[in-house]
């Protein structure tokens, strides 16, 4: 669920769990580089290559675009429930989350999530996605690509009540032939979750392809 308050973000992962259904890095050298956290490293995993695809015919998730997963990584489709007020868990800003990737089965705490939203452009989608997360600061915008599509990333950090620290996130917006926005956020316990899954964040951004 989206990396917001963390006792929300607990309640949200147990609810996920329930409307789970279907099934399956280093920052780019333009990127600005991640403020270091006290107490905490700044190393980050090397590069890693996909060994399947998410997105596609007979993926885990039903997707305006598809990319490369790492291994290990776990997939699986999220269903917006009826009841609103577990509807409003998996929505953040103007966004709703379509799938929900499960870090834990390659020895890292966290997810990468893929939202959509109904139309943009891919900036205000983003800022309007940012803005909605748990005490936003830190944040600075920059357009890159995501495979051959352009593409809007952010960085930024959000305060944890569970860890009582403020922890980086990451995530980036393209717009789709089809009109949608598709964001893929990756966030994580904590710094050094997020900076160890890098790598398939990277992964991600660098092979997107729309369908």
């Amino acid at each position: 669920m989206p990396d917001r308050l963390p006792i929300r973000t607990t309640a949200a992962a147990l609810v996920t769990a329930a409307l789970l259904t279907g099934c399956g890095t280093t920052p780019a050298p333009d990127a600005p580089a991640a403020p270091a956290t006290p107490g905490k490293t700044s190393a980050t995993a090397p590069a890693v290559k996909a060994a399947a695809t998410l997105g596609g015919p007979g993926s885990a998730c039903a997707l305006p675009v598809s990319f490369g997963l790492a291994a290990d990584w776990k997939p699986a489709a999220v269903k917006e429930p009826a009841d609103p007020d577990f509807a409003e868990l998996v929505r953040q800003g103007p966004a709703v989350m379509r799938c929900e990737v499960d870090a834990k089965p390659s020895g890292n705490i966290g997810f990468l999530r893929v939202w959509t939203a109904a139309k943009g452009p891919a900036r205000t989608a983003l800022e309007g996605f940012v803005t909605a997360a748990s005490r936003p600061s830190a944040v600075t915008y920059r357009d890159t690509r995501a495979g051959a599509l352009a593409a809007v990333e952010v960085t930024y950090t959000t305060y944890s009540e569970l860890t009582d620290e403020s922890k980086e996130e990451r995530a980036f917006a393209v717009s789709t032939p089809k009109g949608a926005v598709v964001i893929v956020h990756l966030g994580g316990f904590d710094t050094d979750e997020h900076r160890a899954m890098l790598p398939a964040y990277e992964l991600a951004r660098s092979t997107t392809k729309a369908l």
